[in-house]
């Protein structure tokens, strides 16, 4: 039945082929010659199958395990660089019909403090982030048609794109809702958004009807092929996850991989992101009652993996992690980070009172977004608020190309200075400002053209006397 080409569901996330899969790694995990026949096979930097990367996954041979991680920085250094890509979530409403047994928005909690935000309350919370320094949002929403229509998202997506306050915008808008119409992900895709995310929350069909047993999200195969839908409403950019904790991670990972492999063969795109969270406690949620958790060491292995077996991907880590958490695996393959964020509905603008939590997870990290960016570059890396590529239309198989033969890294690295530039002039601590403009006078002698860099050198003049928004 395996087919990564197909479109229905249990044909490209085939039970059967996991299964294999798995009984396959599990004989090969000592396998040194195989190991690192297939490690020979990554250095090429092409990718790897769900089943070649399994066999990583499950290796317990030390020497092995060392090359794992060494190969995954030096992948990610190579598509990627030193550049780490911040934004932050903004929850519109937490209303929900689903009954998810992970998550606090479920119908059946009558406790936790049900809000949506008006045109004016966005705003509000728009200009709070600007305030923070964010230029990319990721928006986020229980699934309820009365409360939370399609025209809602799409009135909120306006709002948020029309706030100019002072020196911030908001340039990108990514979106994390419910699976949808082919119809609705066109309306998405007309509104300007950047990569549409969904996570599949587990890719193992029996755990997944029982871990949602009542609302929309039940159906399975309609939650699963919703990337294909939203290809076919002209979003080329896409982002996957799988919450990690509800099935077995090995599961889990193969799973993951096999959908990448999915709208590669079928849609001719792979994923623009994927996303690792963790079950966290939450309200009435309490991660002990899943026994599938994942230990950090498990953790940062599984990210490593993914890193060699997607080259291209952006990854993502969220402030659900710890700082230590966070800061260990950026070096393996993540590239995006969140900074500053509120789970909760409405709370940057006026931070909610305990008795009200409509948060949807508990936060580890809880710096504040200059904090994480000081911390960034105190570890050599360069925060960036780019957003250039979605605007100049490098989306999809445009930014695909680009990022796998590595001719991304010639607009990317320039443009992260400069947006990292604009940050220091309007929103960064003395300190955050002196840290960074140390680290941009010496990043820019990595910028391997003379004449992009003498443009960078520039361009950067010109933030400083309030000129914004340049990009290649």
């Amino acid at each position: 039945m395996y087919n990564p080409a197909s479109k229905k569901a249990e044909e490209f996330i085939s039970h059967e082929e996991i299964l294999e899969t798995l009984s396959y790694a599990q004989a090969h995990k000592n396998d040194e010659q195989l190991a690192y026949a297939i490690l020979e096979k990554a250095r090429a930097k092409k990718g790897l199958s769900h089943r070649e990367a399994s066999v990583l996954l499950d290796c317990e041979i030390p020497k092995v395990n060392e090359e794992i991680f060494r190969l995954a920085n030096e992948i990610k250094q190579e598509f990627y660089g030193n550049r780490i890509v911040m934004f932050a979530p903004l929850y519109l409403s937490n209303y929900c019909v689903n009954g998810c047994l992970y998550c606090p928005y479920h119908l059946k909690n009558k406790h936790i403090a049900r809000k949506k935000l008006t045109q004016e309350e966005v705003r509000k919370e728009v200009i709070a982030l600007q305030d923070m320094g964010h230029k990319r949002l990721a928006i986020e929403a229980g699934e309820d048609p009365v409360n939370n229509p399609i025209e809602y998202i799409l009135e909120c997506i306006k709002t948020i794109y029309s706030v100019h306050h002072k020196n911030g915008d908001i340039r990108r808008v990514n979106v994390n809702i419910a699976a949808t119409t082919v119809e609705n992900y066109r309306k998405l895709k007309d509104a300007g958004i950047g990569t549409y995310i969904l996570f599949q929350e587990t890719y193992h069909k029996e755990s997944y009807e029982k871990l949602h047993p009542t609302g929309p999200k039940h159906d399975y195969c309609y939650h699963t092929e919703a990337m294909d839908r939203a290809m076919e409403g002209g979003i080329d950019d896409v982002g996957l996850g799988v919450l990690f904790g509800l099935e077995m991670y090995r599961y889990e990972f193969a799973g993951l991989l096999m959908h990448a492999e999915h709208l590669e063969a079928a849609c001719g795109v792979g994923p623009h992101t994927i996303s690792v969270p963790r079950v966290k406690r939450a309200d009435d949620i309490d991660p002990d009652a899943f026994d599938n958790g994942i230990d950090d060491d498990t953790f940062a292995k599984i990210i490593a993996c993914i890193r060699i077996a997607v080259p291209y991907t952006g990854m993502i880590i969220s402030t659900r992690e710890s700082k230590a958490c966070r800061e260990r695996v950026l070096k393996y393959g993540i590239s995006q980070i969140s900074g500053g964020s509120k789970t909760s509905v409405g709370g940057y603008y006026e931070p909610e009172e305990e008795e009200e939590n409509s948060a949807q997870f508990d936060v580890s990290d809880t710096r504040t977004l200059d904090e994480v960016v000081c911390w960034l570059m105190e570890g050599g890396y360069i925060p960036s608020f780019c957003t250039a590529c979605y605007r100049e239309g490098r989306t999809g198989d445009r930014f695909m190309s680009l990022c796998k033969s590595g001719q991304i890294q010639n607009c990317c690295h320039p443009n992260a200075l400069m947006t990292l530039k604009e940050y220091l002039e309007d929103y960064a601590s003395e300190k955050t400002r002196s840290v960074g403009e140390a680290l941009i006078v010496r990043e820019i002698e990595n910028i391997p053209k003379e004449n992009v860099k003498e443009i960078v050198r520039e361009r950067l003049v010109k933030i400083a006397q309030g000129e914004r928004d340049f990009r290649f």
